[in-house]
């Protein structure tokens, strides 16, 4: 008899994962395109501290920033920490940069997280993440074509999760960032909104995510990329995905820019 296949939450299924990204050359420079993004913000960062990658899972991250430490819920072979990202095991003012692709919307109590993220951030310490946004393509997408929950009416910040990759809210960026961002700004007056930046209205679906298939090559990358950054320009509600940098403060600053 066949074994069954693992599941969405199963680590077992993190050699699979890779291969597709092996493979998937669309997909692997989309993701390089994240990690890029990583570095340039890890130079505004302190100098010592932790530099934190959570839901590592099955990307590669350390070959390109390779001062980067990888995480994840789940115990997948290669990764260097198992994290729960609303208890952290570092130190209070430890951590100099936490990063994220495609993880918040899966965190089952984002203002858990944030609330540790704010206790283990040195001063000028950093988040970045890229996320997924709230726009009038990906609303359809998210809503009728993707496997995850997503609910952008939802009042609560948590839900009860199934689990670390099969539990989600797709909305939860948009939700703490964009619509209650007055109260994420109440409950959290150390870390400061600097960046809000939608982007990537088509790439990653083209790609096909972690599917097997892809509907464009390695090739047209730069020309899906410049097509994009037009629509965006035009109206940020094209946009898909989000890229988002939050900063440590000592004390409350004024709002930065978005």
């Amino acid at each position: 008899m066949k074994a069954a296949a693992p599941g969405i939450d199963d680590p077992a299924r993190v050699e699979e994962l890779r291969a597709i990204l092996r493979k998937k050359g669309f997909l692997r420079a989309f993701y390089k395109e994240v990690y890029a993004r990583y570095a340039e913000v890890l130079k505004r960062c302190p100098a010592d501290g932790v530099a934190v990658e959570l839901g590592s899972g099955a990307g590669f991250v350390k070959e390109v920033v390779p001062e980067i430490t990888t995480s994840d819920y789940l115990a997948y072979s290669g990764v260097d920490l198992v994290v729960d990202a609303t208890k952290m095991p570092f130190a209070d003012r430890s951590v100099r940069f936490i990063c994220m692709l495609n993880v918040f919307h899966h965190i089952p109590d984002v203002g858990a997280f944030l609330a540790e993220a704010d206790r283990c951030l040195k001063p000028g310490g950093r988040i970045f993440m890229r996320d997924q946004h709230v726009g009038w393509l990906s609303s359809f997408f998210f809503k009728h074509l993707h496997h995850e929950p997503f609910d952008p009416k939802v009042a609560e910040w948590a839900f009860d999760s199934t689990g670390p990759l099969s539990g989600a809210n797709g909305a939860l960026a948009w939700i703490v960032f964009q619509r209650d961002r007055a109260k994420f700004e109440r409950l959290f007056p150390t870390l400061s909104l600097e960046r809000y930046s939608p982007n990537s209205p088509f790439r990653y679906w083209m790609s096909g995510g972690l599917k097997p298939w892809s509907l464009l090559p390695e090739g047209c990358f730069r020309l899906a990329t410049g097509i994009e950054s037009l629509s965006t320009a035009a109206h940020r509600g094209w946009s898909s995905f989000v890229d988002i940098e939050l900063v440590k403060r000592d004390q409350r600053a004024g709002a930065g820019r978005v």
